[in-house]
């Protein structure tokens, strides 16, 4: 009988009897089982690598590391792995004792071919199982840390929590959108530590903060002497990172000379230092980022368009936080319990006229401006923010939406500090905005609001 499940699990047969190993070997590989033999068990542990997808089947009496030595050394390295043991007459008590210690089974010579088979399939059957039910707890792992490391319940942080798994799961460049201060660094971060590569090397540059005069030298390397001052070779940032991730910030500021370079690194996975001529492989992924809409830069000329194409195969939008609706309520707070612990001081409470003005803000300078008002409120300052109905800028802004987008804007702004103010219910507050509650309701999903906001006494 040959299934799936023996096509690709593996068994690996120690047995210092040649004879008996070849017998064996050969009925095993007849039912279709992947398999490897050794003579002895000498450094075998060690071997193994961690979640290998296999069973071990081991003779108890061998010269060196025996049976019963393999098994515990196999049992210190991954105590799921399941091990069946083979034994003569005598060993039968020693084996049954092995068993207890965390043998799978053991199989008393001479034994039918069915029989060990049949343990075989088992064993294979439960490894798989437990291969199973842990990627499934690294999976769970993976998404509460990510949701640690990036906070908000809205839905738009529920997407792209989703789309950073996927992305990190598999090895390719990732272009990173987002507006300044909205977190580009904390998500590239985070798709490194999930990534395959997270024990490789996470290299952070940002384009934008190097000269013009240095930015190949400190991309690419340089040799010695390969211009006035180069005494010695340097190693770039992408050889540095090679075997992990570059995170490349701004890449909408660097030259046309340099995005020239930088498609060729993409596409060849090769690097050549200034004045050298060797090609350097790279193991590397590149995670780009910007805060502009390059495909109107390529349109102007500004960035090359084929550079584009190559980095937009895998996009990740990164939400404002005036599209995170209570999000914004959820980071002051935590931000500012940080800050009150960092620098010993109470927790205070928020009150409800500031977290209406929270609301109202249309915080263009993102989560960093919030981090920054959390921190002056922990500190007993004031919020210093101005009020986005009041603030020309922010009227400039929907003033250039045109007029809808001006009264959504009113509108949200009136619900968010409605939200603030206590209410005994939820007819009440649907009452004092003159809506009626499945308006409300309606009105609460458009604008992203949730009345996780309000100060309700009861819920009717």
């Amino acid at each position: 009988m040959s299934s799936t499940l023996e096509m690709t699990c593996q068994v690996l047969l120690v047995d210092d009897d040649p004879h008996l190993r070849q017998a064996l070997s050969q009925t095993l590989d007849l039912a279709g089982f992947q398999v490897s033999t050794r003579a002895d068990a000498q450094g075998l542990a060690a071997q193994l690598p961690t979640d290998w997808p296999g069973v071990v089947v081991s003779d108890i009496r061998m010269p060196g590391i025996d049976g019963l030595q393999l098994l515990e050394q196999l049992q210190q390295a991954d105590p799921q792995l399941p091990v069946i043991l083979i034994t003569g007459h005598g060993d039968v008590p020693m084996a049954v004792q092995a068993m207890r210690a965390g043998a799978f089974d053991f199989l008393e010579k001479p034994f039918a071919s069915d029989d060990l088979l049949a343990s075989v399939r088992r064993a294979l059957a439960l490894r798989q199982l437990v291969l199973e039910n842990r990627s499934l707890r690294l999976a769970l792992a993976d998404r509460q840390q990510l949701s640690a490391r990036l906070l908000g319940r809205s839905p738009a942080m529920q997407r792209m929590r989703e789309q950073l798994g996927a992305l990190a799961a598999i090895d390719t460049d990732v272009l990173i959108l987002g507006e300044t201060g909205a977190g580009k660094e904390v998500v590239a971060r985070a798709l490194h530590d999930h990534s395959s590569r997270r024990n490789g090397p996470f290299v952070a540059i940002n384009a934008g903060a190097l000269a013009e005069s240095v930015v190949e030298s400190e991309l690419f390397g340089h040799e010695a002497g390969a211009f006035t001052g180069a005494q010695k070779r340097r190693i770039g940032k992408f050889e540095f990172a090679n075997g992990g991730t570059l995170f490349l910030d701004e890449i909408e500021s660097m030259s046309l000379e340099v995005q020239v370079k930088l498609l060729r690194l993409l596409q060849e996975r090769v690097v050549e230092r200034l004045g050298g001529n060797q090609l350097i492989p790279l193991d590397i992924r590149i995670i780009a980022a910007s805060k502009e809409d390059l495909r109107s830069s390529a349109d102007q000329g500004r960035f090359r368009a084929d550079l584009y194409y190559r980095l937009n195969v895998t996009p990740l939008r990164i939400p404002p936080l005036r599209e995170r609706g209570d999000d914004v309520l959820s980071l002051f707070q935590h931000f500012a319990d940080a800050a009150s612990a960092r620098h010993s001081l109470p927790v205070r409470e928020l009150p409800a006229p500031a977290r209406a003005q929270l609301l109202r803000h249309g915080w263009p300078g993102n989560v960093r401006e919030l981090q920054n008002a959390a921190q002056r409120f922990a500190l007993g300052l004031e919020l210093g923010l101005q009020d986005p109905l009041a603030s020309p800028a922010a009227q400039q802004a929907a003033a250039n939406g045109g007029l809808s987008q001006q009264v959504d804007a009113y509108e949200r702004a009136l619900i968010a500090a409605e939200l603030a103010r206590p209410h005994n219910s939820l007819r009440s507050l649907a009452e004092a905005l003159g809506l009626p509650r499945k308006t409300l309701h309606d009105k609460l999903r458009k604008h992203g609001l949730s009345l996780a906001a309000a100060d309700l006494g009861d819920s009717d």
